[in-house]
């Protein structure tokens, strides 16, 4: 066996053994509290975002993966609140189709949106698709508060440099990958 094969062989080891852990709840539950706080963060930066989640106030969003689920609802104040996934159905399902985590965050890195199946109101699922398309995180603005703007500026431009190398690491690797692949294919055929 080559030491691609060797690698290759280790990743679907090492995924199919994280697919079969569950995670605590309380750690579960702690990271969707989290994310509700990073998301009403990014939404008090963001007015015209605040003001459509207005008119959406009470209805809720679910997102499914595996056996993981996180609801949340639209407040008054156009924020979001973490509700209890018991109950009745969400206004809103979007259930993610791909089960690999790693599948899922080299999708992310390369800037596509994963792959989701959705059931539930078509306007809601509208203005969630439009918020994900045109609202973003000023990290630097964050940053410029703490350690000044010179340092966020650069901060923020090394980690742009970081994620794109990283970019280019993986479609160097999966372009390897798929080469030797096509070339194992066509030697066996």
């Amino acid at each position: 066996m080559n030491p691609i094969d060797n690698l290759k062989e280790i990743a679907f080891r090492v995924e199919r053994m994280v697919l079969g852990l569950t995670p605590p709840e309380w750690l579960v539950d702690e990271g969707q509290q989290k994310i509700v706080l990073f998301l009403n963060h990014v939404l008090k930066q963001e007015t015209v975002a605040m003001e459509r989640l207005r008119r959406q106030t009470g209805k809720t969003v679910e997102l499914r993966w595996m056996d993981i689920e996180f609801r949340i609802a639209f407040t008054p104040a156009g924020l979001v609140e973490r509700l209890s996934s018991r109950g009745d159905t969400a206004d809103l399902v979007l259930y993610l189709n791909e089960r690999s985590p790693l599948m899922i965050l080299q999708q992310l890195m390369q800037g596509e949106k994963p792959s989701i199946r959705i059931e539930g109101d078509v306007q809601l699922a509208a203005e969630v698709n439009w918020l994900i398309d045109h609202v973003r995180w000023d990290a630097e603005s964050d940053l410029s508060r703490i350690c000044g703007d010179e340092t966020a500026r650069l901060s923020v431009q090394i980690a742009r440099q970081c994620a794109q190398a990283l970019r280019e690491f993986v479609n160097t690797v999966q372009h390897g990958l798929q080469v030797m692949k096509n070339g194992k294919q066509n030697s066996n055929g």
